[in-house]
């Protein structure tokens, strides 16, 4: 698995300025700063209850009181004494102790969208790191040098093993991206002014025991589902119209009566895509009953996006909160044992939006084979343009294949953990792994969404309806057309295949909004 989840190449640094406290990050900005490359400030307020926690504990430690991490020693030896002498030594090997994970590395895009993750979290105020980690965060991003990440080697319970890299960064050691060149994060720091930090007690604790490399990962995937499921729906309705379908069952009072909103929300695209077409107004009177792939496709897509909406709500409860092990209680001054690093909520929200996707490329599928049957599209089967012409049957082999792989990728895998750490962490989620996978379900149906569209442009063009398109829908056949052609004799398909993917990943324009 790949887990290819960025929507586009990475951006040079922008001047647009998003602002940070800890509390109000929304899933757009964070895509902004991953891919657009947002710069990043941070909120006065933030930074003084940063401030006033990195303060307090160590005030606490003074009184004698024991602090994981800090004053004492983490995982099963959570028993061991840190004096102060040892403060230095014992984060740095915490850093080193705990860079384990493997590859392949994370994109830039993704080690961004972990940089933002976990530098909001950090904003909250729980952590008692020193104030000038934070910075660090921010500086990172500003300056585009992006850590190589190892993306594998996290369970799900705190990303330890994959954040502890970013440690290495921190303190001027391991390597980064840096102006599209890999050189040691020393190299980097010296070549636009920053300087590696030394740290000291709960830093290092700080840095690698979040969920950041999930968190931020899943606000990636799921702005990337949100375009794809609009994709879907402006497909679906290019099919509709290949078809001749009937479009009474995506009206808006059918949504009224059961209202489902994800499944208002695709009919209403549905409805806009239409717009301009005659088969606004042609009597439907008989065309009693479409084949379930297309009388139902609102509803599936719908139920995706009803997940993907429960998913990406409680996503942002976890963006904008603490997830540190202690957690500082500033009004209370106290530190006190946490689990706010159980992700097990969003983990299986996410869990739904894999199977939920996996209905909605099933459904494709089916409408591409409809589209191929001359039973329900009136045309040459498999859309050939004579009775020489073999076009589209093996095709159905291509896109079947796929959404056997996506089955496949839907499955659950939350629920396989091993009670690890001399059996002190004895529950996991593995929710880096449910987010690639869920990223990997994307990249595919892009491919699957992209067949359907081809085949649907090569019934229109069957048809020669093109100007009896809706607005939507030409323009969706208008981009389709300029990347692949019409199939007049039997050619190699991996090329417009592929030609067809590109434009899906890279993003469709409809009704003047980009889907990019």
């Amino acid at each position: 698995m790949d887990g290819k989840i960025e929507a586009g190449e990475l951006k040079q640094p922008s001047e647009q300025v998003i602002i940070l406290d800890g509390h109000s990050l929304t899933i757009r900005e964070l895509e902004l700063i991953a891919i657009d490359g947002y710069r990043v400030e941070l909120s006065e307020q933030a930074m003084e209850r940063v401030q006033v926690a990195h303060v307090l504990i160590h005030e606490l430690a003074a009184e004698g009181i024991p602090i994981y991490g800090l004053n004492r020693g983490v995982g099963q030896n959570k028993d061991r004494e840190i004096t102060a002498e040892m403060y230095e030594r014992f984060n740095r090997n915490l850093i080193y102790s705990h860079s384990a994970a493997i590859g392949p590395a994370a994109s830039e895009q993704q080690v961004r969208a972990v940089l933002v993750a976990r530098l909001n979290s950090l904003l909250v105020g729980c952590t008692g790191v020193q104030p000038a980690i934070v910075w660090m965060y921010r500086d990172l991003l500003n300056a585009a040098i992006h850590p190589i990440v190892p993306s594998r080697g996290s369970i799900g319970a705190g990303d330890i093993s994959v954040l502890s890299h970013i440690g290495l960064a921190i303190i001027g050691e391991g390597n980064v991206i840096y102006k599209g060149q890999t050189m040691s994060a020393k190299a980097a720091f010296d070549a636009t002014g920053l300087t590696p930090l030394q740290l000291g007690p709960k830093d290092a604790l700080a840095i690698v025991s979040s969920n950041a490399l999930s968190s931020g990962s899943a606000a990636l995937t799921a702005a990337a589902a949100l375009r794809l499921l609009d994709t879907a729906d402006a497909v679906f309705t290019l099919s509709l119209e290949a078809l001749q379908g009937c479009i009474l069952p995506h009206e808006a009072a059918l949504f009224e009566v059961r209202p489902f909103e994800g499944a208002a929300e695709s009919a209403s695209n549905v409805r806009r895509n239409l717009q301009g077409s005659t088969s606004m107004k042609e009597d439907q009177i008989n065309k009693i009953q479409d084949p379930l792939s297309f009388r139902s496709a609102c509803h599936v897509h719908g139920a995706a996006r009803d997940a993907l909406a429960y998913a990406s709500k409680l996503l942002l409860i976890q963006l904008n909160g603490s997830d540190d092990n202690p957690c500082v209680l500033i009004e209370e001054r106290r530190v006190i044992p946490s689990s706010n690093f159980d992700v097990t909520s969003w983990t299986i929200a996410f869990e739904m939006v894999a199977i939920a996707l996996s209905h909605v490329s099933k459904i494709s599928c089916y409408r591409s084979l409809k589209l191929g049957t001359p039973a329900f599209t009136g045309l040459e089967r498999f859309l050939a343009p004579n009775a020489e012409t073999i076009a589209f049957g093996t095709l159905q082999k291509t896109y079947t294949s796929i959404d056997a792989e996506i089955r496949l990728l839907s499955n659950p895998v939350s629920a396989d953990y091993f009670s690890i750490a001399g059996d002190m962490e004895d529950h996991a989620n593995n929710t880096p792994l449910v987010i690639r996978k869920t990223a990997d379900i994307i990249d595919r149906l892009l491919y699957i969404l992209g067949m359907e569209a081809m085949q649907a442009a090569q019934a229109i063009d069957l048809r020669g309806s093109q100007s009896a398109l809706g607005k939507g829908s030409a323009a969706l056949y208008a981009q389709i057309r300029s990347v692949v052609t019409t199939l007049t004799e039997d050619r190699p398909l991996t090329p417009d295949i592929d030609a067809v993917y590109h434009l899906m990943r890279k993003g469709i324009y409809l009704e003047g909004r980009s889907e990019s």
